[in-house]
């Protein structure tokens, strides 16, 4: 497949970067799928695939945000861990919400690798990344949303959560590496089945989110820079920056609206983003 930056200006590069720093703001928290909207959104505009290492790079930006979003949260997971280590007091929420943060990063980081390094003729060439796969996969997904929505209980606050609890939603991130997934719509779904409430599912898929996305980011960033030695670092930086914004404004819409709403409309985008895409690709795959 062609390079997508090569031949192309450093204003061109900026704006295609910024573009996908947008997009990936937007999806990164939403359950619709960053990974399928990095690799479709490009395709329809005539820029190609940007690849894994460049969206995994841009997700740096996500990272940021979520980090600087829930930063209270965080210091008061290491304080709990910290206690919990020096005076075996596991039990305090702060340090059952750290263990499962760390329980829950297992499953992904073990699969993650496994693509990685033992794929057999890379990932990036894989028919699962392909626009047919990513358009039924949101379909599939969609429905179980909708499954999670109707059947879960949504009583089980966050306070309460457990290693167990990590663990399960942790097994469900694992399939976000599946583009079209959605790392945050199979966690928040894993979690509604489980009987979470929408809110408290959220914020954990977000906290969840923060070690996965900076480990392959930054397992990525270097191959994402010597994939465009003719532009530098600009755009990847100016694609870093609008998702950190873009992704700031996700997670603080989406924690309130969940307060208040059902996933329903996550469930019709999904729903016509998948048969659009199938529709387009019926159209246009064939040439």
């Amino acid at each position: 497949m062609a390079d997508p930056s090569a031949s192309i200006t450093l204003l061109e590069a900026c704006w295609r970067d910024l573009v996908l720093g947008v997009v990936q703001g937007l999806t990164e928290f939403l359950p619709i799928s960053s990974t399928a909207h990095l690799k479709v959104v490009p395709v329809l505009l005539g820029w190609g695939d940007p690849g894994v290492s460049a969206t995994a790079a841009i997700q740096l930006g996500s990272i940021v945000a979520v980090v600087a979003y829930f930063r209270i949260d965080l210091c008061q997971v290491l304080r709990g861990i910290s206690r919990a280590i020096r005076h075996g007091q596991w039990r305090e929420p702060e340090a059952r919400l750290g263990l499962a943060m760390a329980v829950g990063t297992l499953p992904i980081l073990v699969v993650g690798l496994a693509i990685k390094f033992a794929w057999a003729g890379g990932y990036e060439q894989s028919p699962m990344r392909s626009v047919p796969s990513i358009a039924i996969v949101s379909i599939v997904m969609a429905l179980l949303l909708a499954l999670a929505e109707r059947v879960g209980a949504r009583r089980k606050p966050l306070s309460t959560v457990s290693g167990r609890d990590g663990l399960m939603v942790g097994l469900a991130q694992a399939f976000a590496l599946l583009p079209g997934v959605s790392r945050s719509g199979s966690t928040l779904t894993a979690a509604l089945f489980d009987g979470w409430q929408r809110a408290d599912a959220a914020r954990f898929s977000f906290l969840l989110g923060i070690p996965a996305i900076t480990i392959a980011g930054l397992v990525e960033l270097k191959d994402a820079l010597a994939a465009s030695p003719g532009t530098g670092p600009l755009p990847l930086l100016v694609g870093i920056v609008s998702a950190a914004v873009v992704s700031w404004l996700a997670i603080d819409w989406l924690l309130k609206f969940l307060q208040r709403n059902s996933t329903r409309i996550f469930v019709v985008y999904r729903l016509l983003f998948g048969l659009l895409l199938l529709v387009w690709w019926g159209v246009h795959g064939a040439h």
